[in-house]
């Protein structure tokens, strides 16, 4: 009788605890993504309490694109300054070239020598020119300087006309600006990639190695916390930043510069996403060889700086020696 009331009592001890174990097991398969959410959700507040981050990572970009297309934005074609050297024919010479087809792209002033040599030596004078007793002409410019060398070809075409000379070849010309063509279509890309490398070397790197020697990672350690949820976490919040600083920057070429976008949206995010990824990748290969903030900054500008410089970011790389493009 004893057996079978206590064959009873197993019977029911192990049916109420079996749903306990189920719940518990459901329950941590829902909890199981909670670490990684509450990491996350870490790493975003952070921002309110580091107002220098938004500044560097969303507005920074901002002003860099404004500067450089307002510096380098389309402008009329320049206007070539000329010292004419005083002589018995300069006054001949600055009739000649106000009278000219390209007056209206030509300044011309008439100096004394002196002068003359000196405002061109300045820059303030692309071209110096004097005219000879025999009525031929010299011209003095300087072959470093492309306007200067620009500038003695169209007087020189302008003198030449105005003495008479005709062209044997009938030519035309016509205005051909396409869009992607100025400056800011380049550049635009460029701060779009430059700013994901900073994200991911400097947002990253430098993170880990500041959590290393604040003592902070060996605390995460010690707690229940997974360590891919943490890295997980880490790179997801680089993220969730990318699609900010990306819609920012190409919102803002668009609005402000009539900037066209060439494809897909989602392309331009995948893309992003990818180059947020590896940079992160490397930021995180860098972290792992500092032990203080000040050599994780010294790594992570030794890989920053080939790449800022020989990206394209802010100039064409056709501006380098040829054995230097393949690299």
């Amino acid at each position: 009788m004893s057996l079978d009331s206590d064959n009873g009592e197993e019977r029911k001890r192990v049916a109420n605890e079996t749903p306990r174990n189920n719940s518990r097991r459901n329950n941590g398969s829902r909890n199981r993504w909670s670490g990684y959410r509450h990491l996350l959700w870490v790493r975003i507040i952070e921002l309110k309490r580091e107002p220098e981050v938004v500044f560097w990572v969303f507005i920074f970009p901002l002003l860099l694109a404004a500067g450089l297309g307002i510096a380098f934005r389309n402008k009329p074609a320049d206007v070539t300054a000329v010292a004419i050297i005083d002589s018995a024919g300069a006054q001949k010479t600055l009739s000649m070239l106000q009278n000219s087809g390209e007056r209206s792209t030509i300044r011309a002033a008439i100096l004394n020598r002196d002068d003359a040599f000196k405002a061109f030596h300045f820059g303030k004078y692309d071209l110096a020119i004097e005219s000879n007793a025999d009525d031929s002409y010299t011209y003095y410019y300087d072959p470093a300087r492309p306007e200067s060398v620009l500038s003695r070809a169209e007087i020189d075409a302008a003198l030449q006309s105005a003495a008479g000379r005709k062209d044997t070849i009938a030519t035309s010309t016509q205005a051909s600006s396409e869009p992607g063509s100025r400056y800011i279509d380049f550049l635009i890309p460029g701060l779009l990639g430059m700013n994901l490398m900073n994200s991911g070397m400097w947002g990253v790197g430098f993170a880990l190695v500041e959590m290393r020697q604040r003592k902070l990672l060996k605390r995460f350690v010690a707690t229940p916390m997974r360590r891919s949820d943490f890295l997980l976490a880490l790179i997801s919040s680089r993220l969730v930043l990318m699609v900010v600083e990306v819609g920012l920057l190409l919102s803002f070429g668009v609005l402000v510069f009539h900037m066209r976008v060439q494809g897909a949206i989602l392309s331009v995010l995948a893309l992003a996403s990818l180059g947020a990824v590896c940079f992160g990748g490397v930021g995180l290969l860098t972290a792992c060889r500092a032990q203080k903030i000040e050599s994780v900054s010294g790594l992570i500008n030794l890989v920053m700086m080939p790449m800022w410089i020989f990206s394209g970011v802010f100039f064409s790389i056709r501006s380098f020696l040829l054995w230097l493009i393949p690299l």
